[in-house]
């Protein structure tokens, strides 16, 4: 179907659109739908761009069903709106010539197809109804002539026929009446015989002389019958002749019919593509007063953004003030927040050293009490001391042995640590 389109519109249908329709896809339905879809694609494009018509919805078949089961329905759709591009393109003469060479009874199928698209197609212009009626009166004498030239060829058949079946009948003629001659010689030499034997014989070729008489007559009556019915044949024939001329005029006429309604069509084309050429400027029209509208908002909203720029343009400049004044406040706080984790450093290590000096001085409390003990235990140690000293001193019998004795006794007394 693609290479049929190509050979119908070579422009349109280039070879590089026929290249992307894959070929030999086996049963892959996938491929087969994609194939389908740019045909139909292709064939809507060519509708709407170069014939300029709009396929009706129900016109378009089921690609999927001519995918899956080859729909004949389906199938015949499709072709229909490729004969469709065949009868409409600009090599519509060659294409229609090629169907008029066609079978009887494909014409008839053809046509009847032709005539259904048009039927259901979207254009319905008076034009288009006279060329429907111009294309049906000349397929009627087509159809005519067609058969004219059948029944011609039939009775030139018949004619050679008898010509053959008269030949027949005078060459046996002549040779009866070779025969008849011969027969009459014997019979002449049989009257001018005496002898009795023959008076037999004579009678016998008398009989056979008779029955060969009856059959000649016979045989003339009957080639002047066949003579009147080649007679008859011969005028049949000539009217035959006459009405094919008649015909044949009329094919001229169908033809000029033809060319008026290829120029009709034609006319009708230029006449679609003018009036939507028209209705195109209408609506460039109808868009160019919307614009004008539109323009005419925009320049009241421009006005309006205008005044609202210079508002913002003063608001701009106090926002610029506040921005600077804002910039001088935001690095001081930066000051501020760096002041402040300064502070909070030192505070954090002045709280650190106060731990530990509260640790050292809860340490020295400690000690301090330790100390304190200590002493008073140191006290009450000398307390001691000096009472043993007095008894010494109180004990002046005793000698230097003594005193040494005191003082290793006071040396005993003390702790390790305190010597």
């Amino acid at each position: 179907m693609a290479q049929v389109l190509h050979h119908i519109d070579g422009a349109f249908f280039h070879e590089s659109w026929l290249s992307r329709i894959k070929e030999d896809v086996g049963e892959n339905r996938r491929i087969k739908i994609s194939n389908l879809k740019k045909i139909l694609q292709g064939i809507t494009d060519y509708y709407r761009e170069v014939l300029n018509q709009h396929i009706s919805e129900y016109l378009l078949p089921d690609l999927s069903q001519i995918a899956e089961t080859s729909d004949p329905a389906e199938m015949g759709r499709l072709l229909q709106l490729i004969l469709g591009c065949a009868v409409n393109c600009d090599k519509k003469q060659e294409h229609i010539q090629t169907i008029m060479t066609l079978e009887e009874s494909v014409q008839h199928m053809v046509m009847t197809a032709i005539q259904e698209l048009m039927s259901k197609d979207a254009v319905d212009s008076p034009t288009i109804e006279a060329a429907g009626d111009l294309e049906q009166q000349l397929k009627r004498s087509l159809e005519l002539l067609q058969e004219a030239e059948a029944e011609k060829e039939e009775l030139r058949q018949r004619c050679q026929e008898l010509d053959l079946q008269v030949a027949g009948l005078q060459e046996e003629r002549n040779s009866l009446l070779a025969e008849n001659e011969v027969q009459n010689e014997r019979l002449n030499l049989l009257d001018s015989s005496e002898e009795p034997t023959t008076i037999v014989a004579k009678k016998y070729l008398q009989i056979q002389l008779e029955q060969l008489q009856e059959e000649n007559y016979r045989l003339e009556a009957a080639k002047d019958d066949y003579r009147a019915h080649c007679e008859e044949l011969e005028r049949q024939l000539i009217e035959t002749q006459n009405r094919n001329d008649e015909l044949a005029s009329l094919a001229e006429e169908s033809r000029a019919l033809k060319d008026e309604i290829d120029f009709l069509r034609s006319a009708a084309d230029k006449a679609a593509k003018l009036e939507a050429t028209v209705e195109s400027y209408r609506k460039k029209l109808e868009d160019l007063n919307d614009l004008r509208r539109q323009v005419k908002s925009l320049e009241d909203t421009n006005l309006m953004y205008m005044h609202n720029t210079v508002t913002l343009e003063e608001e701009l400049k106090k926002a610029n003030a506040a921005r600077a004044q804002l910039e001088t406040y935001k690095r001081q706080v930066q000051d501020l927040h760096t002041k402040l984790s300064m502070e909070t450093k030192r505070a954090d290590t002045m709280t650190y050293d106060m731990t530990r000096l509260q640790e050292k001085q809860e340490a020295l409390v400690k000690e301090k009490e330790r100390l304190i003990v200590q002493r008073d235990a140191l006290k009450e140690t000398n307390e001691e001391l000096r009472c043993s000293l007095v008894q010494q001193d109180h004990l002046n019998q005793s000698g230097e042995s003594g005193l040494k004795n005191n003082d290793n006794l006071a040396a005993e007394l003390l702790p390790v640590e305190y010597r």
